[in-house]
């Protein structure tokens, strides 16, 4: 094991979730001392603060060279032996630069792009096919490691659970949250949809939750569901943190949502998920764990929009065009729910 290691994932809050796994793996392999530097941006550090031995460099996307240059001040004078660069943004690619490393490691030929070549000097195995989780995890291997058991244990304080807990009566009624926005504006479903599913939902005795962060657009979609469900429904959009997100995501039965961040929160707090993937494959990028309950159009959206079936597409390969969750149907969500509610009901 290398004698100082430096991890590179700015974000989305998805995908540095999809890191916490690959932390948890070098530990393992560890002494307790040991101590990992992570860069990271402001967001994935307010979710994960608190990681035992992690140290975090948070890095204000907004900040450009002068930013770069000021976390370079922050970094151990004589750099690392290990840097892995975990993105191949341009960003966080120029972002690396400022991190000295003997050995760079980076994504395969096939994954890479905005120069990531340039760098890196070794490259993580190429394996098609295979969970953005697996691929991140895959870069324990050129250290000597093997990730072979997914643990995230996120850093959810006490105090995070005492708010969820306090949201709404423990009172055996089933929980569907949902979290309607993804960051990706074209794999958001729409209001409608969405509140007939819930109004679904509420007839078989569940208890209808909403969240999402402060944004206008999670107001305003939330807004609109509330607005055609038949059914009440509690609004807790904009009232969590970043650290209470967990908790409240870990006190439902089951999360719907698009392919977003908090699709794969709930996923590391063991929630199960009805995910809506028409713009995205669900085996690269669904909940990670479980994918029975997801809705999955990918196929259905390669064909209509890019002319081929999604088995003959580049791995990885987005379909997010206007209207593409229109192939996502109110029945499709419904079934998925159903699936859910006969095997935990």
């Amino acid at each position: 094991m290398s004698p100082s290691l430096c991890l590179l994932r700015l974000s989305a809050l998805g995908d540095v979730t999809h890191v916490v796994p690959l932390v948890r793996t070098l530990q393992r392999a560890t002494s307790s001392q040991f101590v990992i530097h992570w860069i990271i941006d402001r967001g994935g550090f307010k979710l994960l603060e608190g990681m035992e031995n992690v140290v975090f460099h948070a890095y204000d996307k907004k900040s450009g060279l002068s930013g770069m240059r000021a976390l370079r001040k922050e970094l151990p004078p004589d750099g690392f032996d290990t840097l892995l660069l975990l993105q191949v943004s341009l960003r966080a690619n120029i972002l690396s630069a400022f991190i000295p490393a003997r050995r760079r490691i980076g994504y395969d030929a096939s994954r890479s792009k905005d120069m990531h070549r340039l760098f890196i000097n070794e490259r993580i195995a190429d394996r098609p096919g295979i969970h953005v989780l697996d691929a991140i995890g895959s870069f324990c291997e050129p250290l000597g490691l093997k990730q072979t058991e997914i643990v995230w244990n996120l850093p959810v304080p006490d105090d995070a659970h005492a708010w969820a807990k306090a949201q709404w009566p423990q009172d055996g009624m089933p929980v569907l949250m949902i979290s309607p926005c993804s960051s990706h504006v074209r794999r958001n479903w729409y209001p409608d949809r969405y509140a007939a599913v819930a109004d679904h939902a509420a007839v078989r005795g569940w208890r209808i939750v909403i969240c999402g962060g402060r944004s206008d657009l999670e107001r305003q979609t939330t807004d609109a569901i509330l607005a055609q469900m038949k059914s009440p429904a509690l609004d807790l959009v904009g009232k969590d943190t970043l650290k209470q997100l967990p908790a409240l995501l870990a006190r439902a039965d089951l999360v719907m949502t698009p392919d977003s961040g908090p699709m794969h929160i709930a996923n590391a707090m063991g929630v199960k998920v009805l995910g809506l993937h028409a713009a995205s494959n669900p085996n690269r990028s669904g909940p990670y764990s479980d994918r029975r309950f997801c809705v999955d159009r990918y196929d259905a959206a390669a064909r209509k929009f890019l002319g081929k079936p999604a088995d003959q597409l580049r791995w990885g390969t987005k379909i997010e065009f206007d209207n593409v969750m229109d192939l996502i149907t109110v029945d499709d969500a419904i079934a998925a729910f159903e699936r859910y509610h006969a095997i935990a009901c």
